[in-house]
């Protein structure tokens, strides 16, 4: 059994680890860790290469390096139950305080982008503008991210009402 990365954090101080985007497909943490061998099937299926060895050998999405068409040959080349289809994406992007048009800068990289329109602009006071991402809409491609000039494009965990993830 492995152990899972998050515990390995906690250990060394750090309580709020930075979220690790997994593949598409992926089951629930400790499911995922449980199953994973670290194979690197999923690695060498996927047409896009966004998926890399995590610090601790998992395999997980890259969106720096593109975006993901969810075209599925990394869950049909996982030959454990660590990827399926079934499982779904539940990650969606938003900007973090680093986004040039937050610092009245302006840049629209991230909409120009986003081939869903789950990006918008919301015009601030001051003249300048801040991106408004809508969870409904965005696919949590990635597409928005390797574009961005200030790395500001980050993912988070959507949650259903009733609490759980959606798909």
């Amino acid at each position: 059994m492995t152990s899972a990365p998050a515990r390995r954090a906690f250990l060394k101080g750090n309580f709020q680890p930075k979220a690790v985007v997994r593949p598409l497909g992926a089951a629930t943490d400790m499911s995922f860790f449980d199953a994973c061998t670290q194979c690197g099937d999923c690695a060498r299926a996927c047409p896009e290469q966004i998926i890399q060895r995590d610090s601790d050998g998992f395999p997980a999405v890259e969106f720096a390096a593109g975006a993901c068409t969810f075209c599925n040959a990394c869950t049909e080349a996982c030959p454990t139950e660590a990827l399926s289809p079934a499982t779904g994406w539940n990650w969606r992007a938003t900007a973090d305080q680093t986004c040039l048009s937050k610092n009245a800068i302006t840049c629209r990289s991230c909409e120009d982008h986003c081939d869903s329109q789950a990006i918008r602009f919301r015009l601030m006071t001051g003249g300048r503008s801040e991106p408004v991402f809508d969870t409904d809409a965005c696919t949590g491609c990635g597409a928005c991210a390797p574009v961005c000039p200030a790395q500001a494009i980050t993912f988070h965990h959507i949650q259903q009402p009733d609490g759980g993830l959606q798909c």
